[in-house]
């Protein structure tokens, strides 16, 4: 069944998607939470002001079909397309954003559910840019669940966070012990190009990765408030402009076997780089800072690539195709 902007059965209603119990996040950072205000524009709330996007695969027949959807702009994708030479079957997704950029007041949800041995790529049709704000801030809820036997990535295009700028971002994702699941996040300090090196006022993210039972395997907090808490901390963005995290979330091979392959892929790159194993052995994962976008991107890559070699026996695409 395919939906658009309709009820899925068993899921929540459009009234319940349009409520702030839905798309608000239950805590925000304080960092944050402080410039909470009513915006002198368009107010939380209001129409174009928040995004909800849900999305379910499922494997049927020789490849993963998306089989429920749900979009409210300004958040919206493109339809699935299988243009990966080496995994024909995988569905692959371009997440668009059609305002353009995250305003003040922006409050989005985007909800993915892929289904026992569906494979899916999911990516964001550009950089996500978070603009100045002068009242409030801006959030996004992310929400992937993986179920037996799937594969799963949600690698979106870099978040540049504009003078000003105040935005939280959750990612939680609830992954079955059978699944693969490999999540990229890359950041820069802004716009570097303009001289605005971390220059906004608070970027805050969780990553949070539950079992199917609800417990926590592992969160992985970023705070980072140039003006009160710094940023130089170890593992955050020293002196660097860009930050870049590659994690593999799977049990198809073990941990330390997968931390093996993203540490020999990122050898030589030149760049400030680290891999290691997922508390609890649930996989590995990559941190890259870097000076500029191209040597960063391609440090991605080479982990990306590493992964899937090593858990697929494929190739990574071209990103700007995927």
């Amino acid at each position: 069944m395919y939906l658009s902007g309709l009820e899925e059965p068993g899921g929540a209603g459009a009234g319940d998607r349009l409520a702030p119990g839905w798309y608000e996040p239950a805590w925000v950072p304080p960092a944050v939470r402080r410039h909470s205000a009513t915006p002198d524009t368009l107010p939380v709330g209001s129409p174009g002001k928040v995004g909800v996007l849900e999305l379910a695969y499922e494997r049927i027949g020789e490849r993963t079909e998306l089989t429920g959807h749900y979009q409210k702009s300004p958040l919206q994708i493109t339809r699935p397309l299988y243009h990966d030479p080496a995994l024909r079957h995988m569905a692959h997704t371009m997440v668009i954003a059609t305002g353009g950029g995250t305003l003040q007041g922006d409050r989005y949800r985007v909800d993915v559910s892929c289904g026992a041995g569906a494979s899916v790529h999911l990516t964001t049709q550009g950089a996500t840019r978070i603009y100045r704000m002068e009242q409030d801030y801006a959030t996004q809820l992310v929400n992937l669940t993986a179920g037996p036997g799937s594969y799963l990535e949600y690698l979106p295009d870099t978040t540049i966070p504009f003078a000003d700028s105040r935005y939280y971002q959750r990612i939680g994702v609830t992954a079955d012990p059978e699944a693969t699941v490999v999540l990229g996040e890359t950041m820069l300090a802004g716009r570097l190009a303009r001289g605005e090196r971390h220059a906004y006022t608070a970027y805050c993210s969780d990553i949070e990765v539950h079992g199917p039972d609800g417990g926590l395997l592992f969160a992985d907090p970023l705070r980072l408030v140039p003006e009160e808490e710094g940023v130089t901390g170890p593992g955050v963005m020293d002196g660097f402009g860009v930050l870049s995290s590659l994690y593999v979330v799977t049990g198809a091979r073990p941990a330390q076997e997968v931390a093996d392959a993203l540490h020999e892929a990122l050898a030589g790159t030149g760049l400030r780089t680290g891999a290691s194993v997922l508390p609890g052995g649930r996989g590995a994962w990559a941190r890259i800072l870097g000076d500029t976008s191209p040597e960063v991107e391609e440090a991605f890559m080479r982990v990306w690539d590493a992964a899937r070699r090593l858990l697929l026996g494929v190739p990574a695409p071209d990103r700007r195709r995927a």
